[in-house]
C-alpha cells in the first residue's frame, strides 16, 4: 500500500545544497563531510507524513510511493527553507554580544539565533534568516520502513525529537514514558515533552501520557572525582 499523510514512517536521507552535505542520517556520510554530531542519532528518523518534521517538498515528495523507494528530489527555497528576507539582516552594536563577534559566528541576541556575517568597528552585522533560506537543495532519500505499531510510533517520535531511546510502558490507552532524572535541565526535552505527548495522542490510540521520573541507588549516588 502507497504512502499517505498521517503514516508513520522510517526514511533515510540526504540533503545537499551546491554539492555540499548539510544534513545526513547516514553516520559515514556524516563523517565524510565533518557534519558528524556523537550525540545525534543515525540510521534513519521515523516521521509523521504531513506533520512538517521535513521540509514541505520532501514531505510532498513521500506521498504515493511505496517502502523500499529510493529516489532524490530538487526543492527550491520555497517549500525548502524559506526565501531570504534582507529584513532579518539587522546591524547590532558589539556591546549586545557575549563575545567580540566574528564572522561566522551563530549568536543569540533577544533570544533569536543568527550567524555574523560582517564586523566594522563597534558594529556587527548579524543574519537572523533561516538557515539556507534562499536556497535550492536536494535531498536523496529511502523510504525503509512503515510503522503500524504503537510502540514502533512512540519509539520513533521520542527518537526524533530528543535523539535517544527511552523505557516506555503501554497499558491501555495509557503510555508512561521512563525519564532519566538529569534530563529534566535538559533545554531540548522542556521545549519538546508538550509537543510530543500532543502528537502521540492526536496520531496513536494513545489518550493519556505520563512521563515518570526514576530514581534509584545509583542515580542518587554522590559522584566521587577521579
Amino acid at each position: 500500500m502507497s504512502i499517505q499523510k498521517g503514516d508513520f514512517i522510517k526514511v533515510s536521507y540526504t540533503g545537499r545544497n551546491d554539492d555540499r552535505v548539510f544534513d545526513t542520517t547516514d553516520e559515514e556520510v556524516a563523517k565524510a563531510n565533518d557534519i558528524f554530531n556523537e550525540k545525534g542519532k543515525y540510521g534513519g528518523d521515523v516521521i509523521i507524513v504531513g506533520s512538517g518534521h521535513v521540509v514541505e517538498g520532501l514531505d510532498e515528495d513521500f506521498i504515493d510511493k511505496e517502502v523500499g523507494y529510493r529516489g532524490s528530489i530538487t526543492i527550491p527555497p520555497e517549500k525548502a527553507f524559506g526565501q531570504r528576507n534582507p529584513e532579518l539582516i539587522e546591524t547590532i552594536p558589539i556591546t549586545k554580544f557575549d563575545q567580540r563577534p566574528q564572522v561566522g559566528m551563530y549568536v543569540q541576541i533577544d533570544g533569536r539565533t543568527g550567524m555574523v556575517t560582517r564586523v566594522i568597528g563597534r558594529m556587527a552585522q548579524v543574519d537572523f534568516n533561516r538557515f539556507l533560506a534562499g536556497q535550492t537543495v536536494t535531498y536523496e532519500y529511502e523510504i525503509k520502513e512503515k510503522i503500524e505499531d504503537t510502540e514502533g510510533k512512540v519509539h520513533g517520535l521520542l527518537g526524533l525529537y530528543i535523539g535517544k531511546d527511552f523505557t516506555i510502558q503501554i497499558d491501555g490507552e495509557t503510555l508512561t514514558v521512563e525519564i532519566e532524572p538529569e534530563l529534566t535541565f535538559n533545554q531540548r526535552w522542556l521545549m519538546s515533552k508538550r509537543l510530543i505527548a500532543n502528537e502521540i495522542i492526536n496520531n496513536t490510540d494513545i489518550k493519556e501520557v505520563l512521563y515518570v521520573e526514576k530514581y534509584n541507588s545509583e542515580v542518587l549516588a554522590p559522584k566521587t572525582s577521579e
